[in-house]
């Protein structure tokens, strides 16, 4: 599939009546924000893909770009950054003029959903976009996922079966049949990092094995 073929979700996407009202309704108390679903950021050429679980109501609902304008961005784009994977300064805005180095964001859910937990039911509707994403990255090796959510849509996404055989273990890079490997993270969110689970430490970890087995 040629990469022109890759289509983002619609600005009004009907796929998911309950995300569809929510960013209705946000759209009237909010007029500033963007209220769409959220677009992927970063080349398809990439040779690695970040997958989140959702926009986050104050981050990327609101700016427009993955992980811009709350904490969790803070932390993704200053690792990005330390180990090569983005060039530029962030400052929590999409015109900020960062970029990223061989690197892509998406989320497996694109749009906002109520107190950030996806049904079941907006996962598979969704699903179609992160499979055609992945299609037409002809160079994509390795894909970080960012919670457990994220893992386990990765793993339906790539129909992986069983998934019980790539259980989500932060630390753990799983080496999958396609080739490909999946690098498990707890979510970078303020919660885990001010209960301890994630540390800046931990998380740097991380993309240390990324960036390791990439230039290996």
């Amino acid at each position: 599939m040629p990469a022109q073929a890759f289509e983002e979700p619609p600005l009004d996407c009907p796929r998911c009546p309950r995300l569809a009202a929510f960013r209705h309704d946000l759209r009237g108390k909010h007029p500033d924000w963007k209220n769409a679903p959220v677009r992927s950021f970063g080349g398809l050429g990439a040779r690695l893909l970040i997958v989140g679980l959702a926009p986050g109501m104050k981050g990327a609902n609101r700016t427009g770009r993955p992980f811009t304008g709350d904490y969790a961005g803070d932390l993704l784009y200053s690792t990005l950054l330390k180990f090569g994977f983005a060039q530029g300064t962030y400052r929590a805005d999409p015109d900020d003029g960062l970029h990223l180095v061989d690197c892509r964001i998406a989320n497996a859910v694109r749009c906002l959903p109520p107190e950030n937990k996806p049904l079941p039911i907006e996962f598979t509707a969704c699903r179609p976009f992160l499979q055609a994403e992945l299609a037409v990255m002809p160079d994509v090796r390795i894909l970080v996922a960012l919670g457990k959510g994220a893992h386990d849509q990765i793993l339906r996404a790539l129909t992986m079966r069983p998934a019980s055989a790539y259980p989500f273990i932060h630390g753990r890079l799983h080496k999958l049949p396609t080739g490909l490997t999946v690098a498990d993270s707890y979510h970078c969110s303020r919660y885990n990092t001010n209960t301890g689970r994630l540390t800046t430490e931990m998380f740097h970890q991380v993309f240390e094995g990324v960036r390791r087995a990439l230039d290996a």
